[in-house]
């Protein structure tokens, strides 16, 4: 899914692969750039390795961005469950601060209250920081879709559910030819992106730092 300079959000492609595959997203990428897309300012995925690898080669340029929802349940995940409550909350004071220096105080909280007990759950936060931190530098309207990937998974979660129930039934071609279309009818529905006014800035490369434009006073200032 990618959005236009209008916020218009689109399915750029729905293709069939190899599971985290490099190769698999290489063809995606590939694809996409022959047929025109110019280097998107702003990639958001989960950790999926294959995903980043094909990104760093088609499209060296682009920024990366985690998502933090994924990355919360990975985290998780390394932790007992009578730790998940605190553990969240501290997570969340993270990615919800309002500039990257409270995130970044918040993130190094977080390192040494778990490190002692659980360096696994540390050590799967801190191999992304960077990433998990590149919303900040676009406009904070758009933080909200940019900080997760939850609108291609919401809207994917929509076609998985009636493709389990043609499991068998269809050809690839077929499934495929399905699920294109189910993302077609999905795509009706969907709203603008919020904050899209900015969008014309962030294209042409203005920029911005913890969500506010930075214009010429401060850069003097800087």
């Amino acid at each position: 899914m990618g959005v236009n300079e209008r916020g218009e959000k689109h399915f750029l492609a729905i293709e069939d692969g190899v599971r985290e595959s490099t190769q698999s997203w290489r063809e995606v990428l590939l694809r996409l750039k022959s047929r025109g897309m110019n280097p998107p300012k702003l990639a958001v995925g989960d950790g999926a390795m294959g995903f980043w690898a094909a990104l760093d080669e088609i499209y060296p340029e682009t920024g990366q961005q985690r998502c933090w929802m994924h990355k919360t349940m990975n985290v998780l995940n390394c932790l007992p469950k009578s730790a998940h409550a605190k553990a969240k909350q501290a997570l969340h004071a993270i990615w919800q601060a309002e500039t990257r220096e409270h995130a970044e105080k918040a993130f190094d909280l977080f390192i040494e209250t778990y490190e002692p007990k659980y360096p696994k759950a540390t050590l799967c936060l801190q191999k992304d920081r960077d990433e998990l931190m590149a919303f900040f530098n676009f406009p904070a309207q758009h933080w909200q879709s940019i900080r997760t990937s939850n609108p291609i998974e919401s809207t994917f979660g929509t076609i998985r559910h009636r493709t389990k129930r043609s499991k068998g039934c269809l050809t690839r071609n077929g499934m495929l030819h399905m699920m294109f279309k189910l993302g077609l009818c999905a795509e009706k529905n969907w709203r603008r992106l919020r904050g899209f006014n900015y969008l014309a800035k962030v294209i042409t490369g203005i920029k911005f730092k913890d969500g506010i434009e930075v214009t010429d006073v401060d850069q003097v200032a800087a």
